[in-house]
């Protein structure tokens, strides 16, 4: 009840939660590519090499999206040419240019007088967000929305199946580093609300929650943004009402509704998988008995 009276009373409390739901929707919509590509470790890799692009930002003075979303794609780029011109495999390539470009950040961050600001982007505190980073919350959320919706049939087979989506003429390269600067801009986005540090759990838990539930792809990607967005809302009350760290808040109860999901779903989950097996044993017994 303290949040929803907040929600009239405060304007920053009703910042805070628009962007951590078009945070939620977004990292939900994405993180169903990066699960069915296999590359959770690539966005752990953008998700910390971001940073001196941050740290970069506020040493001049500029807004941190420009900063972060350069290092972000220059990382993307350096891993792939590191695993394209050499024997590394791309997840040594992914180690070795994700945790330099994080080095750099934490070595800029020490010549800055004050860290607190960037102690809220490893973090993340969407309680003091900001009007401007609301609306470039807004921005990045709506071109993220619509590049998926324009190029959905690109991105569905060359997740599936790479071998095909070449055979039909598709860029594959092209499609992967535009998937890696749509996963750059999600990272941008969701720095203020959980920060550097959890944001790749909210890539991956809500995705991996819808991914239990659903075969359709067009549907996980429903279910993910529902999880990602609820995530946000719930984290965010309990937040706010216990005095709590936001980003902390909002990836618990992702990682709750993925436990129930992984206990509770009709098809994967292990109770109703256990379940089944009891019957086909106990069906077997009647079987060899009769």
């Amino acid at each position: 009840m303290e949040f929803l009276t907040g929600l009239f009373e405060y304007a920053f409390l009703q910042k805070a939660l628009f962007t951590s739901v078009m945070v939620g929707i977004i990292c939900g919509v994405i993180g169903c590519f990066i699960i069915l590509r296999g590359m959770a470790l690539m966005g752990d890799a953008i998700s910390h090499a971001v940073l001196p692009g941050v740290a970069i930002s506020y040493m001049l003075g500029i807004n941190f999206f420009f900063g972060a979303v350069l290092t972000g794609v220059l990382t993307a780029i350096g891993i792939g040419y590191v695993s394209q011109n050499s024997r590394i495999k791309n997840d040594s390539a992914i180690g070795i240019v994700f945790t330099a470009f994080f080095s750099i950040g934490i070595i800029l961050i020490t010549f800055l007088k004050s860290s607190s600001d960037l102690y809220h982007i490893l973090f993340g505190n969407v309680l003091a967000v900001r009007s401007s980073d609301m609306w470039i919350t807004l921005g990045i959320g709506i071109f993220i929305l619509l590049a998926v919706i324009v190029f959905y049939k690109e991105l569905l087979i060359s997740s599936f199946d790479p071998v095909i989506s070449s055979v039909y003429g598709l860029p594959n390269r092209m499609i992967h580093y535009f998937l890696m600067t749509l996963l750059t801009l999600v990272t941008v986005a969701s720095l203020q609300t959980v920060g550097i540090i959890l944001v790749v759990a909210m890539l991956i838990t809500p995705a991996a929650t819808a991914y239990l539930l659903t075969d359709r792809l067009w549907i996980m990607i429903y279910l993910s943004a529902f999880f990602g967005a609820v995530s946000a809302v719930a984290g965010l009350g309990l937040s706010f009402t216990y005095n709590l760290s936001s980003g902390a808040s909002i990836v618990l109860v992702a990682t709750i509704l993925f436990g129930s999901a992984f206990i509770f779903s009709p098809k994967q989950g292990i109770l109703w998988r256990s379940l089944k097996s009891k019957q086909k044993r106990t069906q077997l017994k009647k079987d060899a008995s009769m």
